[in-house]
């Protein structure tokens, strides 16, 4: 089969978003979609990241806008919650229409 013989579809890589092509940080803003806050231990556990990897992909998806922060202090320890941002969310779904649609053709 020749390259004439099939249809081949355009497929631009460089419009997905290159945030979320990162599996540590789709799968944190995955966790992000289905809670309203998160502590950074939970979501270190979940998603099976370390202290460090994880602060560094979190920082990235809030220099993306994508994510908040907040940190507070809870009987004197600090905790930090991490909570996805309306566009974080747009984000994600676009992301994951994007791949459906190459799934369907």
């Amino acid at each position: 089969m020749t390259a004439a013989d099939r249809q081949v579809d355009f497929f631009d890589h460089r419009l997905l978003d290159e945030q979320l092509s990162s599996r540590l940080r789709l799968a944190v803003m995955s966790v992000l979609l289905g809670c309203q806050k998160i502590e950074f231990t939970v979501l270190r556990d979940t998603v099976h990241a370390t202290d460090g990897n994880l602060t560094v992909h979190c920082k990235k998806l809030e220099n993306a806008g994508y994510l908040t922060v907040e940190k507070r202090f809870v009987n004197r320890k600090p905790v930090t919650l991490y909570s996805a941002t309306p566009l974080g969310r747009r984000a994600v779904k676009k992301y994951a229409q994007q791949l459906a649609s190459l799934l369907e053709k």
